[in-house]
């Protein structure tokens, strides 16, 4: 889930811009080079081995591959490493065969591991310490992505020791916003909703009064996918978030003590109004068989008209919207209450991808000097967008960011999305790209190429421009208290989760969707019961043995 939103953060930049413009014999073939500073190159070369998966939208340009391409050649020549990968799968494929190198202890130098392989692999004794290497080599780009996040970074953190390159401490991607068609609002004489009723007057008018005109009884309310909470598009949280419930988090319950909160009784109120919704005819009477993909098909053909969804959604789906249709437009606000409480966005911190050090590599160094330079061909003065992010060549996209070696680490460290937008808005108001970077000038070029009539340049508007999602992150952000409901745990895997959180959560997705097709709600009760008796309440004493020490 975080991988799949993180990779949709990377392809919006890419989206954009590009339109516009496992050995145990470790450091194979080292002949002893050595570097001495964060720019240093081995002399002579080593050879870093690796292992990773290729995302099924990743292609290379001819003559290209995992271990001939821009990044690597810069490795080579600039740091005097030569990457070779033992194996490379498809994603859904890679975390089963890394389990059985991990069995086997066939392991290259340098990999990528969930939280859960982290703390077995701390545990055996088979990563390498990157705390002094950190320290000494990390270079200011590489030390500031890193420092950003220090949850993140305490969760790769094991008895003081730095045991591997955090992932990325984002809050922005794992928000829900309300998208709502304002050219059907706009139709139907309707103002954009402040409130949970107003919401609902909203979805009952787009269900029954032909917001597309064509005559038919063909629209419904809101979008949900069988999913109900993950993937970013036709998510059900901004339902459990009017009534103040966070399932899937843990959150402080009246005791101090952490509580789950997926078995609290704000949930069944939730529950009840899908149900209620799904009755009514608001809800698709297919959503339990729906992915975030046919979902995306009902946006595109025009049947649905309110979406809970990511800072991204105007990209993908509604951007197909929007280009199908030359009159659809969409608006972006924040979450909206049932009972004029705040409406918190529900954050779960969960971090599951990090990067290691093979205990037995000779160098490892050379992990953060190869995540030195991703970071200055990526976010110094000195970056190349073209040929370290993205490239348009003809009708194909070659996305590079995808060729790095180490993929999932760090944040942004030179601000992000949100630095990007609060410069595009500023150059938009002064009529002045001077200022931007080339992934910026791309945005901003796209915002004023939909001002001219380009509507292929609407989604980029939507999330950079004035009236956006990153708008309404500026506002929630000035009182975090009062927009997130941050999970209080954010450390590895208890041994419980481990054995059963894989099991209660099927079985809390299987129950919650039951319950909005017509089961009782009492179902919930039962659900609550069979959680906690289940390795729920082992779970919840495991992590508030944890929460004593890390609060």
């Amino acid at each position: 889930m975080a991988r799949w939103k993180q990779i949709m953060l990377v392809q919006l930049a890419a989206t954009v811009m590009l339109v516009t413009a496992c050995s145990s014999n470790s450091n194979e073939g080292n002949n002893g080079g050595s570097s001495t500073d964060e720019t240093g190159k081995f002399d002579p070369p080593i050879t870093v081995t690796a292992i990773r998966d290729q995302p099924s939208s990743m292609a290379f340009k001819e003559g290209e591959d995992f271990e001939n391409n821009n990044y690597t050649k810069a490795y080579l020549e600039e740091l005097g490493v030569k990457v070779k990968y033992n194996w490379i799968v498809p994603e859904d494929q890679f975390e089963a065969k890394l389990n059985i190198a991990i069995s086997s202890g066939d392991l290259p130098d340098v990999f990528r591991v969930n939280a859960s392989q982290l703390k077995q692999l701390v545990d055996a004794g088979m990563l390498a310490d990157l705390t002094d290497v950190y320290e000494k080599y990390g270079s200011e780009l590489t030390k500031k992505s890193i420092e950003m996040g220090q949850l993140a970074k305490a969760s790769a953190t094991f008895d003081g020791k730095l045991m591997a390159l955090p992932p990325d401490e984002d809050y922005d991607g794992r928000l829900s916003f309300l998208w709502v068609r304002t050219d059907w609002l706009n139709k139907l004489n309707l103002q954009p909703p402040k409130t949970f009723q107003e919401l609902e007057n909203v979805m009952r008018a787009f269900k029954t009064q032909d917001p597309d005109g064509n005559g038919k009884a063909d629209t419904y309310g809101i979008a949900l996918t069988k999913d109900l909470y993950g993937n970013g598009v036709g998510v059900s949280s901004g339902v459990f978030s009017a009534f103040h419930a966070y399932p899937g988090i843990w959150i402080e319950g009246a005791d101090g003590k952490l509580v789950n909160g997926s078995i609290q009784p704000e949930v069944k109120a939730a529950l009840a109004k899908l149900q209620e919704w799904y009755k009514e005819g608001l809800i698709d009477r297919e959503f339990g068989v729906k992915d975030s993909n046919k979902v995306g098909e009902d946006f595109t053909a025009g049947k649905v008209g309110v979406n809970f969804g990511a800072l991204w959604n105007s990209l993908w789906p509604l951007q197909d919207s929007v280009t199908n249709n030359a009159q659809a437009d969409w608006g972006v606000w924040p979450l909206v209450s049932a009972d004029g409480q705040p409406a918190k966005n529900s954050v779960n911190i969960e971090f599951d991808r990090f990067t290691v050090a093979n205990k037995k590599m000779k160098n490892p160094e050379a992990l953060i000097q190869l995540f030195n330079l991703d970071n200055e061909k990526l976010f110094s003065g000195n970056a190349d967008a073209t040929k370290f992010h993205s490239e348009v060549v003809g009708d194909k996209t070659y996305e590079h960011f995808f060729e790095r070696v180490v993929m999932d680490a760090g944040s942004n460290p030179v601000g992000g999305n949100f630095g990007h937008y609060k410069k595009v808005t500023a150059a938009l108001d002064a009529n002045d790209p001077a200022g931007l970077n080339p992934e910026q000038k791309g945005y901003y070029d796209k915002i004023v190429s939909f001002n001219g009539g380009d509507r292929a340049g609407w989604g980029t508007l939507r999330v950079f421009g004035h009236d956006s999602s990153y708008k309404v992150i500026e506002e929630m952000y000035k009182d975090k208290t009062q927009s997130l409901e941050i999970s209080k745990f954010y450390g590895a895997p208890t041994k419980t989760m481990v054995e059963k959180k894989a099991t209660l959560e099927k079985m809390q997705l299987e129950t919650f969707t039951k319950i909005i097709l017509g089961a009782s709600l009492d179902t919930f009760d039962k659900f609550v019961e069979d959680w906690k008796s289940l390795g729920g309440d082992q779970m919840t004493t495991e992590v508030n043995d944890w929460y004593a020490t890390n609060k």
